[in-house]
């Protein structure tokens, strides 16, 4: 068996890369001014100094939630699931650091793949708009790379969270070609087409790879992504997460030994299907050199919804309208709400067949049904973790509330994160009327939660896997990663 040694040297035409300084680094001919040449160029060339103090302290806060959501996703069955699969099915490469489990190690890929599943094993990571959950493809795949990187070559917080800045970028630049991108998907899940986009340039980034390189990463990256929406609110849904960090780090590993593919894959060229392919409506541009723009980042002007409980983003506008509703009914304490009084539960919603489920039998399709959250939210007065344990998915209490549920899809309110609502009227067995709304719930980008309420988050969630100091100790080291002169104290935490 390989030592450990031995099994990095397997890498080391990237270690090798990455002690070259960058005047050593042989550039070839830069490609002519396609979209894709100019993603490339961007991957190659953005510097430390154009991160923004804001986009600096809202990449850290994504930092962090993605960390503690892919320590609480490590307590899950599909977690354990993909762990176990990845144990058994391929030899042990003691390498890269899995989350929650300090005595498992895996090769950089598999750690990435299911670090990637962890963090959206609840789908409790972040959201943006265009709809995507940015992080959890990008952060994995970074966390891997640097563990991947010998003692004294490891990079420096800066140069990691430019790298995670970089993946978070491309997403969302990507999304931005489409109209289509901007409503709750039909037919992709959007982290498994730009998330996979996002995963390889953010490795491009941390792996010093050449402009060109950097563009073959994404055509790469483009031939491994795309995952369909029929998996939604199945176990199989977190894997789209996991394969899309896991295979953006493939992509660049392939292009930094040298592999090729389409210079052209961004571009919209007729009668050829790129990128195109996942978006009908696709219109790309080149994008301007980090020279050219300020702000750079579109993290700069676009903040990022963090979710206070584990469920699909569009439950949280019926849950806080149900919860409006409920202290009408029975006030702010802890009063009872009685099912035999309601007759009716009326939700207005946007239309979206995938989160419209009646009767959620796991916890999966409970994480996108309308009907389950409202209702939850009405019984309990707020949806939580455990709202989705078996125990309460049976309630029969509950059942009784999604026995009145009927829904209605008013022309106004579309399916769009940046513009629907959710609104909640309950009819009593004697008449009276009772009715909430939501039009921004605390979380989203327009209303993001507090330092406070992110790091309470934080707490709950990693706090069940890591003891307290560990978890005091991530959160210091979050804060303060711009200014690590290597992540190895970030790496050394998270298990």
């Amino acid at each position: 068996m390989l030592c450990k040694a031995q099994r990095l040297s397997q890498y080391g035409h990237v270690i090798r890369r990455l002690h070259k300084s960058a005047l050593e680094v042989v550039e070839r001919p830069a490609p002519e001014e396609t979209v894709t040449g100019s993603f490339g160029s961007f991957i190659q060339s953005v510097q430390p100094e154009q991160l923004s103090q804001k986009v600096l302290q809202r990449s850290k806060r994504m930092v962090l939630d993605s960390i503690g959501v892919g320590l609480l996703g490590s307590t899950t069955d599909v977690f354990e699931l993909a762990l176990q699969h990845c144990q058994q099915m391929y030899a042990p490469d003691d390498i890269s650091s899995v989350y929650g489990r300090a005595r498992t190690k895996l090769s950089p890929t598999l750690a990435a793949f299911v670090n990637g599943v962890a963090a959206h094993s609840m789908d409790f990571d972040d959201t943006w708009h265009p709809a995507t959950h940015p992080s959890g493809a990008v952060l994995p795949a970074l966390l891997a790379i640097s563990d991947m990187m010998p003692r004294n070559s490891k990079p420096s917080g800066i140069e990691f969270l430019l790298a995670f800045n970089v993946g978070i970028e491309i997403q969302g630049r990507l999304m931005r070609f489409s109209n289509e991108a901007h409503n709750i998907p039909k037919r992709f899940h959007p982290p498994s087409v730009v998330g996979t986009m996002g995963s390889a340039a953010a490795c491009a980034r941390l792996l010093s790879l050449d402009r060109t390189q950097c563009s073959h990463a994404l055509a790469v990256a483009a031939s491994l992504a795309g995952a369909p929406m029929a998996n939604a609110a199945t176990q199989s849904k977190p894997l789209h997460i996991g394969n899309a960090s896991r295979l953006g780090l493939e992509a660049a590993l392939l292009a930094s030994r040298g592999l090729e593919a389409s210079s052209l894959v961004l571009d919209s060229v007729p009668g050829v299907a790129g990128f195109s392919a996942f978006y009908e409506d696709y219109a790309p541009r080149p994008l301007p050199s980090p020279e050219e723009v300020e702000p750079m980042f579109l993290l700069e002007e676009q903040n990022m919804a963090f979710k206070r409980f584990p469920a699909h983003l569009a439950m949280h506008w019926v849950a806080d309208a149900a919860t409006s509703v409920r202290k009408l009914l029975v006030g702010s304490g802890d009063g009872t709400l009685f099912p035999s009084i309601i007759q009716d539960i009326l939700l207005r919603v946007p239309r979206s067949k995938y989160i419209n489920r009646p009767f959620p039998e796991s916890e999966h399709e409970a994480r996108h049904s309308f009907q389950f959250n409202a209702c939850t939210a009405l019984l309990d007065g707020e949806v939580m973790v455990q709202s989705f344990h078996p125990d309460a998915l049976q309630r029969p209490e509950l059942h009784a509330l999604l026995s009145k549920v009927r829904l209605e899809h008013p022309d106004d309110n579309p399916a769009n994160f940046n513009r629907m609502y959710g609104e909640v009227e309950v009819t009593l067995v004697n008449g009276d009327v009772f009715k909430g709304r939501c039009d921004t719930f605390y979380g989203h980008w327009r209303n993001p939660l507090t330092n406070d309420s992110l790091q309470k988050k934080f707490r709950a969630n990693a706090g069940t896997v890591l003891p307290p100091e560990k978890v005091e100790g991530l959160i210091e080291t979050v804060e303060h990663l711009d200014q690590l002169g290597d992540c190895s104290p970030l790496l050394a935490q998270i298990q």
